[in-house]
């Protein structure tokens, strides 16, 4: 085989497949050597190699034979790859690889990243490390180093205010130090979504494809809003499918833990519980007091006049406990007060400068609350949890709920025997005695109880 066969190949294609479908598939393609009735070619990407071979491989084959080519199989390979060949003499004059995702230049000069701006405050070195995220930033920071891992997916999922978006933002910020040659995506599944709707009413799925499933590394954030986006849902299957063939390095975050996805397809969550599955645990009062004193800290470092008194930031640690970003944007407030008025922050300025968060953040968890979220998670009916069936399926529910009411609310043992079906308060002691006795021997029992505890607390 020749180059001029390849040649007069390429203008019967042209002519059999259509226009579009030759600048969209066949120049890309590169002739490369012939070697034992095989004729190579290189295609600038896996994607555009597999299309080929599926959709154009009998034609192309049945067009050589035609050229007078003895040829008995094609084969395609990425053009990177043949670089490890001996070189051959270019014959044929490569039509130029699609390009790869463009990179667009912030404000500071960094190179940002396709599909979502990054937030320069979000590094590594400013994540503070406490017990409820270790791992999940320990995992962030293997991921961040480059190279193969053992795991593929890197799922990370917590609610909202934990630090899920400050960890994928550091591991993008690193690996673009690290390796800028890397081609990154980091996109919120929302962008994902609206990119591939715009692709289908503009017709530029194969560009959408290309840019997707020919990255080296792709970053989710918030999947969970594809969740009953059928055909945003098939894309991305595919497209998860696609990288995680090719090697290639995924890392997701979403709200909850992929087998509690509501709406999303069971394929879907199979391949996100395929890799490392993390839970960044609620705050502890430590962790959110660490994370005030570091902001305090850059906060001084640009005014080192601002004063701040004794017991505020332990007060705003205390009484904050739902949403690190909540409990930031307090500080923030607190600072910009005392910039404008000169003063020290005191606990009489808190108070009144952060009434309103204090005021929501005294929401208390209701008996009723907690009755609706165990019924929830044993699948059981709420009027099964309050009336008198004493099956165990129910029973033991039924306890964990008295328990969690004693110790999450202010209720008296006779209130919540009243709220449980007008029970006694002794059946309710002995209920919450017994959950007591099981949680420390029981650890399904004692997991379930920290889910729940956590679910009600957010």
């Amino acid at each position: 085989m020749t180059n001029e066969i390849w040649g007069e190949v390429q203008e019967a294609l042209k002519q059999s497949v259509g226009e579009h479908n030759y600048k969209t598939w066949i120049c890309p393609i590169e002739f490369d050597a012939f070697e034992d009735g095989v004729a190579h070619f290189c295609v600038p990407t896996n994607f555009i190699g597999n299309w080929v071979n599926r959709n154009y491989a009998d034609q192309i084959l049945q067009h050589l034979h035609s050229a007078g080519a003895e040829v008995r199989r094609i084969e395609f390979d990425v053009r990177l790859a043949r670089q490890t060949r001996a070189p051959r003499p270019a014959v044929i004059e490569p039509a130029p690889a699609p390009a790869a995702p463009a990179s667009v230049q912030t404000e500071t000069g960094e190179a940002d990243l396709p599909g979502g701006k990054l937030d320069p405050r979000f590094t590594f070195d400013r994540f503070v490390v406490g017990p409820p995220n270790e791992l999940a930033h320990a995992a962030s920071r293997r991921v961040a180093e480059g190279g193969p891992v053992t795991f593929n997916p890197l799922f990370l999922y917590g609610g909202v205010g934990l630090g899920k978006t400050h960890l994928m933002t550091a591991i993008a910020w690193e690996l673009r130090q690290r390796s800028p040659e890397l081609r990154i995506v980091y996109l919120s599944a929302e962008q994902f979504m609206y990119r591939f709707v715009q692709a289908l009413r503009e017709k530029e799925m194969m560009n959408f494809k290309q840019l997707f499933r020919s990255v080296d590394v792709l970053m989710v954030d918030d999947v969970q809003f594809i969740a009953g986006k059928d055909s945003t849902q098939d894309e991305f299957f595919h497209t998860f499918n696609a990288l995680v063939d090719q090697r290639k390095q995924i890392i997701i975050s979403g709200d909850r833990a992929p087998g509690e996805m509501k709406d999303m397809e069971e394929r879907i969550k199979s391949r996100l519980q395929c890799g490392l599955v993390v839970d960044l645990h609620p705050t502890d009062y430590e962790l959110r007091l660490g994370i005030l004193q570091k902001k305090i800290e850059n906060h001084t470092q640009e005014n080192p006049d601002l004063r701040i008194a004794s017991g505020v930031l332990e007060f705003l640690a205390h009484r904050i406990s739902n949403n690190v970003r909540v409990l930031e944007g307090a500080l923030v407030r607190l600072v910009a007060m005392a910039n404008l008025v000169g003063r020290e922050i005191t606990m009489e300025m808190t108070q009144d400068c952060l009434a309103d968060v204090l005021r929501v953040s005294e929401r208390k968890v209701t008996v009723e609350e907690i009755q609706r979220r165990v019924s929830e998670h044993y699948n059981i009916r709420l009027s099964e949890l309050i009336g008198p069936t004493r099956v165990r399926t129910v029973a033991r529910p039924r306890q964990i709920a008295m328990y969690l009411c004693k110790t999450l609310t202010t209720r008296s043992l006779p209130e919540i025997g009243r709220r449980f079906g007008g029970r006694d308060h002794t059946t309710i002691m002995h209920g919450i005695k017994k959950i007591d006795e099981l949680r420390g021997k029981d650890s399904q029992l004692a997991e379930d109880l920290e889910l729940l505890r956590r679910s009600l607390e957010a």
